[in-house]
């Protein structure tokens, strides 16, 4: 992947390799955090959220794959300590607010009955994202896999994996 810069031209703007990194996953997160937003805001039943959601996230993926794995890397939670990019931070904080949006989306889901009353928020979040995430990187690197071995196209094996997680945090 090539900008058309010199790396000593980059250098001109950015005073390292990490801080052009940190800006790039700032962007990322960003991005992402539109992405769950606009899909919750679109539809009001729990369901029609979470298909939101799941179809939000393989279009980011699809546009920005790689933008999709540096949202999935480690992302900095120490900040007592002095050494690190203020991008770090805002990062961390936007990823916050995505975990807040899925919060309410969670909340609001238990509370009107269509999602189980047991859900524990926090770890159902990192679950969430592990499996969606898993499901989706799986997809877009074993298309062919699934294609010749399933019979199954990209989209299918999706929607298969997607309402089956469904099912496990949907009210009885």
């Amino acid at each position: 992947m090539t900008s058309g810069y010199s790396k000593a031209t980059l250098y001109v703007y950015f005073e390292n390799k990490e801080e052009i990194v940190g800006i790039l996953v700032l962007g990322s997160m960003k991005k992402l955090y539109d992405y769950i937003a606009s899909a919750l805001a679109k539809q009001e039943s729990t369901k029609g959220r979470y298909e939101l959601i799941c179809r939000g996230l393989v279009r980011y993926q699809e546009e920005f794959p790689f933008y999709f794995d540096m949202v999935l890397s480690k992302i900095n939670i120490d900040f007592e300590n002095r050494d690190y990019l203020p991008e770090e931070k805002e990062t961390y904080l936007v990823g916050e607010e995505i975990n807040e949006k899925l919060r309410d989306f969670l909340t609001a889901g238990m509370e009107n009955g269509e999602l189980r009353d047991d859900l524990e928020i926090m770890p159902a979040i990192f679950n969430f994202w592990g499996m969606l995430s898993g499901m989706i990187q799986l997809a877009a690197n074993k298309e062919a896999y699934i294609e010749k071995a399933m019979g199954l196209s990209k989209g299918q094996f999706l929607e298969y994996g997607f309402s089956m997680l469904y099912r496990s945090i949907a009210a009885k």
